[in-house]
């Protein structure tokens, strides 16, 4: 018996990742996935991704009630290399194999991402695996479209501060309390407040600050 483990959507601009696990003796397929919150800012960084992976794989060899002696093959993609690294831990290193996935395993894989981007009520391109970079920025436009969709989309990719539409994203300072030493009012401020040095809210700022000289 085996099981194959995909994924797909890793390499789209919108919504997570869908794992896809398929048994192929008896074609069960089973699917999970990795939040889009895990590619955006705090969050977005490699290894709570690969984290995220291998507790949703996991969780679906788990679900096919996975035999100890089945083989389980992953796919070849970084994604799930902390995954693999769980698997060998409980599993004979040669029940778990890094193979390139193609076939029903991916069909289903591809498909159950599909239909999650469907339901944000964006149609894919019906050639986007072959034109990758057409893809992205058909997924950009309707972004741009459509900005309250911006929440599914994996804005925490460097790459994306050289459009406009993502610039300004992911980089806002961490806000800290303290107490204006004006007003006595409790404020919110972009940077960690040095207890030697006064700090003012916006209001008592916006007083302080020297009137601009007519020209």
């Amino acid at each position: 018996m085996t099981i194959i483990v995909d994924d797909a959507g890793s390499g789209d601009l919108l919504f997570g990742i869908i794992i896809g696990a398929f048994r192929v003796e008896t074609g069960e397929f089973k699917y999970g996935l990795i939040d889009v919150k895990f590619f955006q800012s705090p969050l977005y960084c490699n290894k709570a991704i690969l984290t995220e992976a291998s507790k949703v794989t996991l969780e679906l060899l788990a679900c096919l009630k996975a035999k100890p002696n089945e083989e389980v093959h992953l796919c070849q993609g970084y994604i799930f290399d902390e995954a693999a690294a769980e698997l060998k831990k409980t599993l004979e290193e040669k029940l778990v194999q890094r193979i390139r996935v193609i076939g029903e395993a991916q069909r289903l894989t591809e498909i159950a991402y599909l239909d999650e981007i469907r339901n944000l009520g964006y149609e894919p391109l019906a050639e986007r695996e072959e034109k990758r970079a057409k893809s992205f920025f058909h997924m950009m436009r309707w972004l741009k479209a459509n900005p309250d969709k911006l929440q599914y989309a994996k804005t925490g990719w460097p790459r994306l501060k050289r459009y406009r539409l993502f610039a300004s994203l992911g980089d806002a300072a961490p806000k800290h309390t303290a107490v204006c030493s004006e007003c006595g009012s409790e404020c919110e401020v972009p940077f960690k407040p040095d207890p030697h040095r006064p700090v003012y809210c916006r209001a008592c700022w916006g007083k302080r600050r020297p009137k601009r000289r007519k020209a």
